[in-house]
């Protein structure tokens, strides 16, 4: 697909995703499946009183292709049939799969996951949520760290066939005060290794160049210092960290 066509060919809508909080249409660029999401749809909201979701969306992007681990599909900024908005290429996942899950306290497998919390489902039934042990995981959750992700829900994360793990839904990003909410904790205070040191290092290092002149516009210049005081931070303490603050450490609801 040339980028021509994306960039302005037209956007046929096909559906709506209803569950959004805010206006979310499914369509296509020339047979090409995307997700738009109209600036005009976005709904206020208390603890993100600049607004900008389609800006922040495109600004997660950014630092994913800086990390170089392809985490966020492509997307980007343009108009569309209800004005301007962010568009983001549509994934087909594996229903197979389930990177994220909640299943009984007692039946988490010994091996390849992850467990972050116990509690009680709506029968009184003690339950885990608890997800994947895996590279791509990791990475995510190193990325969600960077970009002070406050909404990493289970559906959020995308399993594709061959195994590689997209996330989405970017909007709540880049605050200023500590935010993070997801349901990847499963590496509190581990470690990180090298591979995820270089990533966050290659972030750190294109903010001082074509990173940073790409947020600017998208997010507020004290949001691109504390991107890159995350960084900092993450490089110096050398590990995962571990839910702080008033505020919930995971999302509501989980999926």
């Amino acid at each position: 697909m040339a980028e021509a066509n994306l960039e302005g060919g037209d956007i046929a809508l096909t559906g709506r995703i209803t569950s959004a909080s805010n206006a979310t249409f499914l369509g296509t660029i020339d047979d090409i499946a995307v997700v738009y999401k109209p600036v005009a749809g976005e709904q206020p909201l208390w603890d993100f009183p600049e607004g900008g979701l389609a800006q922040r969306e495109v600004a997660a992007y950014l630092v994913s292709e800086s990390f170089g681990w392809n985490v966020v599909p492509r997307t980007w900024m343009r108009e569309g049939p209800f004005g301007r908005g962010m568009v983001q290429l549509w994934q087909e996942i594996d229903p197979e799969q389930g990177p994220v899950d909640v299943v009984p306290a007692d039946a988490v497998p010994d091996v390849g996951w992850r467990r972050v919390f116990e509690g009680v489902d709506g029968q009184g039934r003690a339950v885990a949520l608890i997800h994947e042990d895996s590279h791509e995981l990791r990475r995510m959750a190193v990325f969600d760290v960077v970009v002070n992700n406050a909404d990493r829900k289970g559906a959020h994360v995308l399993a594709m066939a061959d195994g590689h793990r997209h996330g989405v839904d970017h909007g709540l990003t880049f605050h200023t005060d500590h935010k993070l909410r997801t349901v990847l904790w499963g590496w509190v205070n581990e470690g990180i290794n090298d591979e995820e040191r270089d990533g966050i290092d290659r972030v750190r290092s294109a903010l001082a160049g074509a990173l940073g002149d790409a947020l600017r516009g998208l997010i507020s210049d004290l949001e691109i210092e504390a991107l890159a005081q995350r960084c900092e931070r993450l490089l110096s303490e050398g590990r995962f960290p571990a839910p702080h603050g008033d505020m919930p450490a995971t999302p509501w609801p989980l999926f």
